[in-house]
């Protein structure tokens, strides 16, 4: 018995490593949708539904997916971090275009556009700069 203890506590430690892992994914926010989030290992966590009017807490995200002439991504950084990120828009035959993007780390509203109309756009892979600005032109 004495020898199974310590396989149990790696096969314990194994679990929550890769649970943990797993609750760290990219966030998908379908059109028409707001979520706040904040930012752990370079994933949204805490991610939650909110008013299209909603700003963000101290320490979160605010991100809203809209059509408005193709897809429009508003974001609200109250995090005090700028960062980069990975947006995917994913189309209605559920393909996916990805681009790096910049986030101030500014509280006012950055507004990111696709002419292309879309049924979701996924963000993740945030990691800390130094720069500012906004998503180049679909990679």
């Amino acid at each position: 018995m004495a020898d199974r203890l310590p396989l149990r506590g790696l096969a314990l430690a194994a679990l929550l490593f890769w649970g943990t892992a797993a609750a760290t994914a990219p966030l998908t926010i379908r059109t028409g949708e707001s979520w706040a989030f904040s930012i752990s290992n370079g994933q949204p966590v805490k991610a939650h539904r909110v008013e299209a009017s909603a700003k963000p807490a101290r320490g979160q995200i605010t991100a809203r997916v809209s059509a408005m002439a193709g897809t429009t991504m508003t974001l609200t950084n109250a995090t005090g971090t700028a960062f980069t990120y990975r947006a995917e828009l994913i189309g209605a035959s559920g393909k996916a275009a990805s681009r790096t993007c910049s986030l101030p780390a500014t509280a006012q509203p950055v507004l990111e556009y696709w002419p292309q109309k879309a049924s979701a756009v996924r963000i993740g892979e945030f990691r800390a700069t130094k720069g500012a600005g906004a998503c180049p032109q679909n990679r």
